[in-house]
């Protein structure tokens, strides 16, 4: 609503000074004025406010020189104008929803493009970095793991990758877009030791996977 009015003031004022320029031939000038009684019509029908009677110039009926019956007749011509002007505004909206529909159904799929920069995280042995799509609302992962083996020195393990680790989620539909939330998780897998801190060879382990931490994104689609 506060950014319905606000564009109706913005119009109002543009429209305003267009007037007040006087550069407007008279034509013009008088389909300006119809334009602005209009657009204030209907801002207040929408805030629920009265309706002003006016005669066909735009001009405020005088009740004191106009009969009840010229009154009533005009009342009604204005209800008329601004209930059009609101069903012309809730089917476009609809038009505009049912394109979007029909749209988001035509394509067959989407995709998100996802790059790795880096891993900030102090470890101190080698993780593994899982990415995935995940739903909040039907608490489920809607995707598979994009997996980077992180090494212990703060670099991918294939080192030939580096600048380069880059993934793309495909095969997301329509359904998916209509989702509520969907949420990028990142989870960080510890692999090594079970203890940082065991130094006893006897009690050295190695290779173990331990959760380590966990990120996430939330947003619409």
């Amino acid at each position: 609503m506060f950014r319905s009015v606000r564009h109706m003031i913005y119009d109002l004022i543009e429209w305003r000074s267009q007037i007040l320029s006087g550069t407007l031939p008279q034509d013009e000038l008088k389909e300006l004025k119809k334009k602005v009684t209009a657009k204030i019509d209907y801002g207040n029908r929408i805030l629920d406010l009265d309706l002003v009677v006016r005669d066909e110039d735009g001009n405020i009926l005088d009740p004191e020189q106009t009969s009840t019956i010229s009154l009533f007749r005009a009342h009604e011509i204005a209800s008329k104008q601004v209930e059009e002007r609101l069903q012309e505004e809730k089917s476009q909206k609809q038009n505009i929803d049912i394109n979007r529909q029909a749209k988001f159904a035509a394509t067959p799929s989407f995709a998100l493009f996802v790059n790795l920069k880096n891993v900030v995280c102090k470890i101190g042995e080698d993780a593994e970095v899982l990415m995935s799509l995940y739903d909040p609302l039907e608490s489920k992962f809607i995707s598979e793991n994009y997996l980077v083996r992180w090494s212990s020195c703060g670099l991918p393990k294939d080192i030939d990758r580096l600048h380069n680790l880059r993934a793309v989620f495909t095969d997301l539909g329509s359904k998916d877009l209509k989702r509520e939330k969907i949420s990028f998780v990142c989870q960080i897998v510890r692999v090594g030791r079970m203890e940082l801190r065991d130094n006893n060879t006897r009690k050295l382990t190695s290779g173990l996977r331990r959760p380590f931490g966990v990120a996430g994104t939330s947003g619409c689609p």
